[in-house]
């Protein structure tokens, strides 16, 4: 099955010509407009979502005092494993 597109050739009428430019540069205009419309709804319900987030959350200078006055220490104990002698186990012996 082949796929046959009719031929697009230039209008011969320089007035056909330029409506068809104006037709398109019109649709391009609309279709910025209603980008930057949908961009801006966005941006301004994603602010407000974040805003209404970090206020149920309890703000950032409470979050970032707490923070600095208890920081997130790993404590554990390690043991150092040297690659020139075979590991041994501790609970062989």
């Amino acid at each position: 099955m082949r796929i046959v597109l009719p031929l697009m050739h230039r209008r011969r009428n320089p007035l056909a010509q330029a409506l068809s430019l104006v037709l398109g540069l019109l649709v391009i205009g609309v279709l910025m407009v209603f980008g930057l419309a949908v961009a801006g709804v966005l941006m301004v319900g994603g602010a407000l979502w974040l805003g209404w987030r970090q206020w149920k959350r309890g703000g950032l200078t409470r979050s970032s005092a707490r923070q600095a006055r208890e920081p997130e220490v790993l404590e554990g104990e390690y043991v150092v494993i040297h690659h020139s002698r075979p590991a041994t186990h501790h609970g062989s012996r």
